[in-house]
């Protein structure tokens, strides 16, 4: 296999993974080397719900996520959360709107389709999406979630047009799907922001990403059921040294999908947001005992996508 190794080298590549774990001497701008994610958290409710439950714990959080998307939220609800975010000074990233898994796509419903399911099938789907996006935009986001790489490139070209705000962050799902550092390489080149790695990927492969990529990486350290359900909270301080800079993720495992959420589903979104927390909180208790020299950032970092309001 030397043919191929010594090729990938010569273009900046590893020849393969990274067993030796080396430590990453990469940092976010304000020198941090991690920072905490709450992801799921499908609204103003669970959003004010997380807030309160970090400073019931004593921990930061710097940046929350969600994943029914932005069309499944009024304009109060963005505005509000936008507001909760700013007040908070953190990022508020919101996934974008419709995808193949709820429209009519028969591959996305087959057992060796499911793949597809967060990406958005024909123009209109794209156009959709893109409109979801400049929506939020108008309403005060600077960061969204997508996961699909056309759209990617499209938002990427908008922003470089003035047709998005030039500080968007572009923030790439856990189901894109790329696992490796060529295909990963890829995506930053295309205007990813941050990228989520699947939630199976071992030490020695994120070593080897981080070797050639300089965007973070959002890395779930407790993964949902329906990504693996892995509860990685004692690799957190490893995955810190070898892959920052880093978000690291907190889902919960064996917990209910909720998405798309909405009101029907609010009590059950609202305890998932403050159990996430409680997580992040255990594994914050990791970092301090067995990485206590970790820099964690700090929030309303300008490269945070906090929103505007």
């Amino acid at each position: 296999m030397h043919i191929t190794r010594d090729f990938l080298q010569r273009r900046g590549y590893p020849p393969g993974e990274l067993y030796e774990l080396p430590s990453s001497p990469k940092r976010f701008p304000d020198g941090a080397q991690y920072r905490i994610e709450i992801p799921s958290v499908e609204g103003p409710r669970a959003l004010a719900a997380v807030l309160e439950a970090a400073q019931q714990h004593g921990i930061t959080i710097h940046r929350v996520s969600q994943g029914s998307g932005i069309w499944m939220l009024t304009d109060a609800e963005i505005r509000e959360m936008c507001r909760l975010g700013a007040a908070a000074g953190i990022e508020v990233s919101l996934f974008v709107g419709p995808r193949a898994a709820w429209g009519t796509s028969a591959q996305v419903r087959a057992r060796a389709g499911k793949n597809l399911g967060a990406r958005l099938r024909g123009m209109d789907e794209v156009v959709y999406a893109t409109e979801d996006i400049l929506r939020g935009c108008e309403l005060g986001l600077r960061s969204v979630l997508v996961a699909d790489e056309g759209q990617l490139w499209l938002v990427d070209q908008m922003k470089k047009a003035g047709e998005l705000p030039a500080d968007l962050v572009v923030k790439i799902s856990v189901q894109m799907g790329a696992a490796n550092p060529v295909a990963i390489k890829l995506l930053e080149q295309l205007g990813a922001g941050t990228y989520n790695v699947p939630t199976d990927l071992t030490a020695p492969q994120i070593a080897a990403v981080r070797a050639v990529v300089d965007l973070p990486l959002d890395i779930y350290v407790e993964a949902p059921d329906d990504f693996g359900g892995f509860v990685r909270h004692y690799e957190t301080p490893r995955l810190i040294r070898i892959g920052a800079p880093v978000y690291v993720k907190l889902g919960v495992r064996n917990a209910p999908n909720i998405y798309p959420s909405g009101a029907h589903l609010d009590d059950t979104a609202i305890k998932l947001a403050k159990e996430r927390v409680r997580r992040a909180a255990l594994v914050m208790g990791i970092i301090r005992r067995h990485a206590p020299d970790a820099m964690m950032g700090s929030v309303e970092a300008d490269d945070l996508g906090i929103p505007v309001v």
